[in-house]
């Protein structure tokens, strides 16, 4: 079994940690959050990510944002500075591409391997293992990382070269932030007009319009539940990635600007922390009118 050093541990990286663990690996833990006490139990906790890279032989990272995953990586006391050659590092956070090829190349120089793995699925993947980790680097430190991967997730695919697992799930955002957009238009609609929008998404649940989303997504609006899950900050974050991205590949992406400009309006209420499918509450303030 392996010495996993994991440093983020926050609602997706305290679920993975867990599994871990429950495979029956070693883990050594830092992150800025207070530390679960059940991972406290059953890890060592030590004082900076340097600490870490030091006492295990594969490093996992899982923090919110591109500057978190530097300051990690390579500040005076990052993970860099306690790495030896022949170390795996793998980002499982959801950062800028080009980034992710630099932080890439640096720890490569050191003789060590590097993936980025970036995951979906929310906090109930990460709790059930049921991930979808999209991964970007060599097949070598892929098929090395696979098990761990598997402890994890369900659907893991090396996607190719380094950066390629972040540009994947920049594409998953995209997806996922306009299939949100469009089950709350949906049950916005259903609600204006006098129908049960349970019922109807009871209804459309059998039908051609099924999704993930809708079902677990479009609970929520009917039952307000919007505890995160995944903020609307980071997934604000998310697609500035995707149309900065686009920006510098001379495109449009008109309707991720616009579930952007609806993420804007949540958060200009106060909703930056509320979970993602509160986008509806947007939808909601335009219509006069409220699913539930």
């Amino acid at each position: 079994m392996a010495k996993i050093g994991f440093i983020g541990l926050g609602i997706m990286g305290a679920h993975m940690a867990r599994n871990l663990l429950k495979g029956g690996h070693t883990l050594v833990l830092n992150g800025k959050r207070s530390i679960p006490d059940d991972l406290r139990a059953g890890a060592a906790v030590v004082a900076s990510p340097m600490a870490v890279a030091q006492a295990a032989d594969i490093v996992i990272t899982m923090v919110p944002d591109t500057p978190d995953v530097e300051a990690v990586l390579f500040a005076d006391d990052g993970v860099a500075a306690g790495l030896t050659p022949g170390k795996l590092v793998i980002d499982m956070s959801s950062i800028a591409p080009l980034a992710t090829q630099a932080f890439a190349k640096r720890i490569e120089a050191l003789g060590c391997d590097y993936l980025d793995a970036p995951v979906s699925g929310g906090e109930v993947g990460a709790r059930d293992a049921t991930l979808t980790i999209m991964v970007g680097g060599s097949e070598a430190a892929f098929e090395h990382a696979r098990p761990l991967f598997a402890l994890m997730g369900k659907n893991i695919t090396l996607v190719g070269e380094s950066g390629a697992g972040q540009t994947c799930k920049v594409a998953n955002q995209i997806i996922v932030a306009l299939t949100i957009e469009a089950v709350g238009e949906a049950l916005v609609f259903a609600s204006k007009a006098g129908a049960d929008p349970a019922r109807v998404r009871q209804a459309l649940m059998g039908g051609f319009a099924s999704s993930r989303i809708l079902e677990v997504h479009g609970e929520r609006m009917i039952k307000r539940t919007f505890e995160p899950g995944f903020r609307i900050e980071l997934h604000q974050k998310d697609l500035n990635l995707a149309l900065e991205g686009a920006r510098q590949l001379g495109i449009a992406l008109p309707n991720t600007a616009g579930a952007q400009q609806l993420f804007n309006v949540c958060a200009a209420n106060g909703g930056q922390k509320w979970d993602h499918s509160a986008m509806v509450r947007a939808l909601e303030l335009m219509a006069g009118c409220n699913v539930a």
